[in-house]
């Protein structure tokens, strides 16, 4: 007989963000699976509740917010400890003096302070679980808990992010204190042995991510549309690479293809994104909408002809699960785990990170084939329901969560 699921926190740097969304589906497929899961974020969430959907808003409402109980909040939450647990806060303390972002012992006390938050709150709905998503400074947190409290401690790592500052992330310590790892990717798991010791390499497991199919209709598009509709959704930053989508355009309508662009997101690259369409004279062919809820996303997919995501540092992205299963043909890059997804040639294409030329040859061949575009679609379908499927990856994580009461015992 399996073990029932013990309740947990979940701990996340932004909750709800537009960003973070697969998050919050993940924490609703835990609980219809019979998981008792209390959210908890550092920071507010990335809207005013009017721009939420409904299932945002509730899921806000009942979020612990770590910063909002402010300085009176943290101090309360540390005289809690000092009376409880000395010893283990001053533990707690002089970890946290070693943690602080770029070697400043302030950021490493403001950890503590938020650290003591999030423990008392756990201490009082009888929580002994936390996972925390993204290797972060909420996973620093996270740490910081353990040590207050000695709870399970878990993450879910997705990349590249925590990959671009191994040391300054402290992952290596991170990975040793935890209990359990997911790993969004296989590229994941072998980033994190790379810099872990061999004993704890079992920890890590393998649990991706996905979508609901359900939720994202697939429909064949016509071969003869003119002009094709290109997409991209994202956040518009210099990782994802969008300024080389407008510079590619450039280029196929320098060659007289029919074709036009929406970019669906905002971010820092925005500035700079104008400017190239302005300077590029592409005004009449490039459409910029700014961040969407889910529903105009999903809008977006079903009149959409071919997906674009050139970038040059990925985890998986969500999004192209999504696409996939709305059947847009994809072109992205072979970086991290995208090639995991997308196979070039079978589920997709991908250009060479970085080269304008390669993402305008792969471009230009499903402007100009639309059968290209219609098996491909078809191939990423069956992808997504085989590997990525919302469902049964959440019931594969459910597995591992309910290891945890054993773990405990």
């Amino acid at each position: 007989m399996n073990p029932s699921p013990l309740p947990m926190a979940y701990l996340v740097s932004r909750y709800p963000a537009v960003s973070h969304t697969f998050i919050l589906r993940e924490i609703q497929g835990l609980r219809t699976l019979g998981h008792t899961i209390f959210t908890a974020s550092i920071n507010p969430p990335d809207r005013s509740p009017e721009k939420m959907e409904a299932y945002e808003r509730q899921e806000s409402a009942d979020t612990f917010f770590v910063k909002a109980k402010g300085a009176v909040g943290a101090l309360i939450a540390l005289l809690y400890w000092c009376v409880r647990s000395p010893a283990r806060l001053l533990q707690t303390i002089r970890l946290g003096l070693q943690l602080g972002k770029n070697g400043n012992p302030l950021y490493g006390l403001a950890y503590v302070a938020e650290a003591a938050l999030v423990a008392r709150w756990m201490r009082q709905n009888g929580l002994q679980i936390l996972h925390v998503h993204f290797g972060n400074a909420s996973a620093t947190v996270g740490v910081l808990v353990r040590r207050l409290t000695d709870c399970h401690l878990s993450y879910t790592i997705h990349g590249p992010d925590e990959f671009d500052d191994v040391f300054g992330q402290h992952l290596a310590l991170k990975m040793s204190e935890a209990d359990s790892v997911v790993c969004i990717s296989q590229f994941a798991k072998g980033q994190l042995m790379r810099i872990s010791h061999p004993d704890n390499w079992p920890k890590f497991q393998v649990c991706r991510l996905g979508v609901d199919p359900a939720q994202f209709t697939y429909s064949e598009r016509p071969s003869n549309k003119s002009p094709v509709e290109l997409l991209c959704v994202g956040r518009l930053s210099s990782a994802k690479a969008q300024i080389l989508i407008v510079q590619a355009c450039a280029q196929l309508r320098d060659e007289g293809l029919a074709f036009a662009l929406t970019m669906v997101g905002d971010g820092p690259d925005r500035p700079r994104i104008e400017q190239a369409i302005e300077r590029l004279g592409l005004g009449r062919l490039v459409r910029l909408t700014g961040s969407l809820n889910q529903e105009a996303v999903r809008a977006q997919f079903a009149r959409a002809d071919i997906f674009v995501l050139p970038s040059l540092a990925e985890g998986i992205p969500v999004v192209l699960m999504e696409a996939m299963s709305s059947g847009v043909p994809c072109v992205s890059t072979p970086v991290n785990g995208i090639p995991e997804l997308i196979q070039h040639e079978r589920t997709g294409l991908l250009a060479t990170p970085g080269d304008v030329e390669s993402l305008a040859a792969q471009l230009r061949r499903l402007i100009r084939e639309p059968g290209l575009r219609r098996s491909l679609a078809e191939a990423a379908r069956v992808k997504v329901q085989s590997d990525f499927n919302l469902s049964q990856n959440v019931a594969q994580l459910s597995r591992l969560f309910a290891a945890f009461a054993t773990d405990r015992a």
